[in-house]
């Protein structure tokens, strides 16, 4: 059964107010907040962020009508490696990740794939009125304010504002509409096992079943704050590569912590597949060598996909990354 402590406020709060406001000064704090978030911790929540929550609320109303669906409806749209879709329970298993020694077993969650973006060929739907389009429009809404932090983050590195959009100009996408239903977990078990994630930031909105907790270098296991109306954000493997290691890729789990079902949806966001990621000029220096060797962006998450999902994607990945 998962264990946790609650030290909350190691999580860091950014309000982006002054992103919607325009105001350089504001911002400029904000780029510095943001560095000591990734350099610390690696996950923070976002306040201000200028996504209409109602839209939050449809898309969970979605994830739990999808999940209701027969099995043999979610099954018929089955994920596969080019294509998004239903992912069932015990389908996956976190082997690709930065964190060591776990044992793993196979994560006690379903889940449904939406893509855009990157090197997936194309989706699969359910049959629910509206599903399609509302997806559309929360993916659009949750790009935008992905897209707005792509300055900040450049900021924080001492880098020109502009410095990513080239690699962003059509960014690599995926929601994830989850369900953790209501379980025992027995020794070593989880919703979703430790692990890190290959996106540059993932994009979760709180809701009031907890679930998520998060593992800081030298902590324990706490769950981050269930601040109303706000996103928790943390980054990823690819952001860790391209920082050269200064920016984390913070170890996190799932599962059920309630008596009632648990649905989450997490919004991964990435660059555009063909995006040469290495570290940048002002992570590497004589004193602190680049640690990692150039790959795009869509090379690794196929590499992510294959070493996760093995059983669905036909291919064996091997332990490392190419």
């Amino acid at each position: 059964m998962p264990t946790t402590t609650t030290k909350q406020a190691l999580i860091p709060l950014l309000d982006l107010q002054p992103l919607q406001d325009g105001n350089q000064d504001g911002i400029e704090l904000l780029a510095s907040k943001l560095k000591a978030a990734l350099e610390e911790i690696g996950f923070f929540s976002i306040i201000n962020h200028g996504v209409c929550w109602s839209l939050v609320e449809q898309i969970y109303e979605a994830t739990k009508s999808l999940h209701a669906l027969p099995q043999s409806e979610k099954d018929a749209l089955t994920m596969d490696r080019t294509h998004g879709g239903y992912l069932g329970m015990g389908a996956g298993t976190s082997y690709a990740s930065e964190i060591a020694g776990e044992v793993r077993k196979p994560n006690q969650n379903e889940a449904f794939f939406v893509h855009e973006g990157g090197y997936r060929e194309a989706n699969q739907y359910p049959e629910l009125e509206g599903f399609q389009q509302l997806t559309a429009s929360y993916i659009a809404a949750m790009q935008e304010l992905a897209g707005s932090l792509l300055p900040v983050l450049a900021l924080s590195l001492g880098l020109d504002p502009d410095f990513f959009a080239k690699d962003f100009d059509v960014p690599s996408v995926t929601l994830r509409m989850s369900h953790y239903p209501v379980m025992e977990y027995s020794q070593n078990e989880w919703g979703l096992a430790p692990h890190t994630d290959s996106s540059i930031f993932t994009f979760l909105p709180v809701n009031d079943v907890p679930g998520l907790e998060v593992r800081p270098a030298g902590y324990d296991w706490i769950q981050p704050p269930p601040i109303p109306h706000s996103f928790i954000v943390n980054s990823g493997d690819m952001l860790k590569r391209w920082t050269n290691g200064r920016y984390l890729s913070t170890a996190h789990r799932a599962s059920n912590l309630s008596d009632i079902e648990r649905y989450a949806v997490p919004f991964f966001y990435g660059a555009r597949d063909d995006a040469v990621v290495e570290p940048v000029s002002t992570t590497v220096s004589s004193e602190s060598q680049s640690r990692y060797e150039p790959i795009t962006y869509g090379d690794y998450q196929r590499w992510f996909l294959d070493r996760n999902y093995r059983g669905l994607t036909g291919n064996a990945a091997s332990e490392t990354p190419p």
